[in-house]
C-alpha cells in the first residue's frame, strides 16, 4: 500500500517498530473508511488493508474509535504543517494568509476520501469526536491569531479577542469546506482560497 503524503505525520510518532505498524494501521483506516464509511469499517478491514494482525492492532490502539481519532489528529497536523510552511514572514500578514490558505486547501483537496473523514466521519464518534475536533480547531485558530499579531504590538485584551475571532474564522472556513464536500466539489477546493482569505481579513483586520 502506497504511503499517503497527508499521513506523513503518522510516520514520525516514534522510532520503535510499533510506530511503523501504527502508521500502516492509520493508512488502513483511511482506506477502509474511504471505501465503506466508518460505521461499516471493522478492525478486520483495517488490519487487512494494513497487512498486519489484529494483535498488532490492539498493541497500537485500544479500539476502532481510538484509531480514527489518531488518524484525525495525524492528518490534521499534516495539514497544519503545510499551512505553517506556506507562511513567509517577509510578506505582510494579509498576503501570508492568502498564500497559506491556498496551500492548505490544495493539501485537503489532494485526498477527497480522507477529507470526508476529517470533516464528517469524526463527528460520528459523538462527544469524543467533537472534543478532538475542537482541539484541532483551536490549534489552527491559535496559529491564525499568531500570524495576524506577528510584528504588531498589542495588548492582552487585543490578543484574547483575536483568539476568539480566529476561532470564528476557522469555523467559517470549515463550513465552506464542508459545503464543498456535500456538493462533491472537493477537487475544486482551491477556489475557496479567495473567500477564505477575505473572511480572515474582514474579521481579524476589522476594528474591535
Amino acid at each position: 500500500m502506497d504511503t499517503d503524503p497527508i499521513l506523513s505525520e503518522a510516520a514520525t510518532l516514534g522510532t520503535e517498530p510499533v510506530s511503523a505498524y501504527r502508521s500502516r494501521l492509520l493508512e488502513g483506516m483511511a482506506h477502509s473508511v474511504a471505501l465503506k464509511g466508518y460505521a461499516d469499517t471493522t478492525v478486520a478491514d483495517i488490519v487487512r488493508e494494513a497487512g498486519v494482525s489484529k494483535r498488532t492492532f490492539y498493541e497500537c490502539f485500544a479500539s476502532k474509535k481510538d484509531c480514527l481519532i489518531a488518524l484525525y489528529v495525524a492528518a490534521s497536523h499534516s495539514g497544519f504543517k503545510v499551512l505553517k510552511a506556506a507562511i513567509d514572514p517577509a510578506r505582510d500578514w494579509k498576503t501570508q494568509v492568502e498564500h497559506a490558505m491556498g496551500a492548505y486547501l490544495a493539501c485537503l483537496a489532494s485526498n477527497p476520501a480522507l477529507l470526508r473523514t476529517l470533516f464528517i466521519e469524526i463527528l460520528s464518534l459523538g462527544p469524543e469526536g467533537l472534543q478532538v475536533r475542537r482541539r484541532m480547531n483551536q490549534e489552527m485558530a491559535d496559529f491564525v491569531a499568531q500570524v495576524v499579531h506577528a510584528g504588531h504590538p498589542h495588548t492582552a485584551q487585543d490578543e484574547a479577542l483575536a483568539r476568539t475571532m480566529a476561532m470564528a474564522v476557522v469555523g467559517g472556513i470549515n463550513e465552506l469546506v464542508l459545503q464543498a464536500i456535500e456538493d462533491n466539489r472537493t477537487a475544486d477546493l482551491q477556489v475557496l482560497t479567495g473567500p477564505c482569505s477575505a473572511l480572515v481579513r474582514a474579521v481579524l483586520a476589522a476594528p474591535h
